[in-house]
């Protein structure tokens, strides 16, 4: 296919199909796996610690991966890396399926991490090659709301196959899902950086680009927004089952209707995001939702320590900030991309990596604050207020005329 200029379009419907079922592997991966771990922990005869740790070396894997995978695209173009890493990934989700002991998983999990954030990091790029401004934050809150549905979604198909086929069959589904997209990859995903736009050198290159990104303060605020709201939604996720079901008693069903009632709150705040960017700055709609998200989180804090309103006043002010969150990241990663597009797999690696890492960090802390809702509340509030400070503090999205054009 003839490589594609990078100038400003539209993005279509074939764009967020194509770059969704790119992004949506890492996350894919990581949740559907979810509901298997009390069966992996009893075939595999593992302890639950060194089960769960199956999980976290997946995102260590993807994180380490993004930083690898940036540099290689900018050097090499973005469907070389794309498909190497999508075909390594079907590999190891193969080898998944047949690990004889929690040690052998653990191993394949840490490295099918880092295939696939090849998939993730080239989407992105992408998205900077062909898009600019309002375009590309529009088609961003559409990547940012495949990422943010994998947690609702993903664990009910994993459950169903685990329930129907055995924990070894989901990694059987992982390796198809490869397969499709990287038949999608090979047929429908020109050339997006031609040769000539192309970064020269090698390992010493790629660590000169990333350099030159940390120096960057604006772009490594806003590079760690995203890690920060997806902090806020993991924390949810990982504490909600014992919040909701433990601590208010709702059955197995009224939780799963819960949780789709918040998918839905994601879905709308992305819509909202994409049609508000058509007419309002990115930065505007970013820094107006950063304080929003905070303030939602400071009042789940209050209700969830006094009680007031009881599990109906929580469960709407829940709804209202899944829902917020997505005004918040998809900006705040195209502003950071905007300002790199010489380095645009190296830009979106350092974003993906920080993502992972930042949720991967604060998600867990709920739990060892007791995970009751105070706590849930609590580190989303923090995560959410920290992301003001961020935002306030090394950006000039607060200070008069907003910076940025915005």
């Amino acid at each position: 296919m003839p490589p594609l200029s990078p100038v400003a379009r539209v993005p279509r419907a074939r764009h967020v199909l194509l770059l969704g079922l790119m992004v949506a592997v890492q996350a894919f991966s990581t949740d559907v796996y979810l509901p298997s771990l009390p069966d992996v922990a009893r075939d595999l005869h593992a302890s639950v610690a060194s089960v769960q740790l199956t999980m976290t070396v997946m995102l260590l894997g993807g994180a380490v991966g993004q930083l690898v995978v940036g540099p290689v695209s900018d050097r090499f173009g973005r469907r070389a890396p794309a498909l190497v890493g999508l075909g390594l990934h079907v590999l190891t989700s193969v080898a998944c399926a047949f690990a004889p002991t929690v040690g052998v998983l653990i191993g394949l999990r840490a490295a099918q991490g880092f295939f696939n954030a090849a998939s993730v990091v080239v989407a992105m790029a992408v998205v900077r090659d062909l898009f600019v401004g309002g375009h590309a934050a529009r088609l961003l809150s559409r990547l940012m709301l495949v990422i943010g549905l994998a947690p609702l979604l993903a664990p009910s198909v994993g459950g169903f196959v685990a329930a129907h086929a055995g924990w070894r069959a989901v990694f059987g589904v992982l390796a198809l899902y490869g397969v499709l997209v990287w038949v999608a990859v090979l047929v429908r995903l020109p050339e997006t950086l031609p040769p000539a736009a192309r970064r020269p050198g090698g390992i010493r290159a790629g660590l000169t680009g990333y350099a030159a990104l940390v120096r960057d303060r604006h772009f490594v605020a806003l590079a760690v927004l995203p890690g920060l709201s997806t902090a806020v939604l993991m924390s949810y996720v990982v504490s909600s089952p014992f919040v909701l079901r433990t601590g208010y008693g709702l059955s197995e069903q009224q939780f799963a209707l819960v949780f789709a009632v918040n998918g839905i709150g994601l879905v709308g705040g992305a819509q909202l995001n994409a049609a508000l960017v058509h007419k309002v700055a990115p930065l505007r709609v970013l820094r107006v939702a950063q304080l929003l998200i905070a303030v939602l989180g400071l009042v789940l804090v209050a209700l969830a320590a006094t009680g007031a309103g009881g599990l109906p006043a929580l469960l709407v002010v829940l709804w209202l900030l899944m829902a917020t969150l997505n005004l918040a990241s998809p900006n705040a990663n195209a502003l950071a991309m905007s300002r790199h597009g010489q380095v645009a797999g190296s830009a979106a690696a350092v974003i993906g990596a920080a993502q992972a890492g930042v949720s991967g960090v604060v998600s867990p802390l709920s739990g060892l604050l007791g995970g009751g809702a105070v706590a849930m509340a609590a580190v989303m509030a923090g995560a959410a207020l920290v992301g003001v400070a961020v935002l306030a503090l090394a950006t000039p999205a607060y200070r008069r005329g907003g910076g940025w054009g915005g």
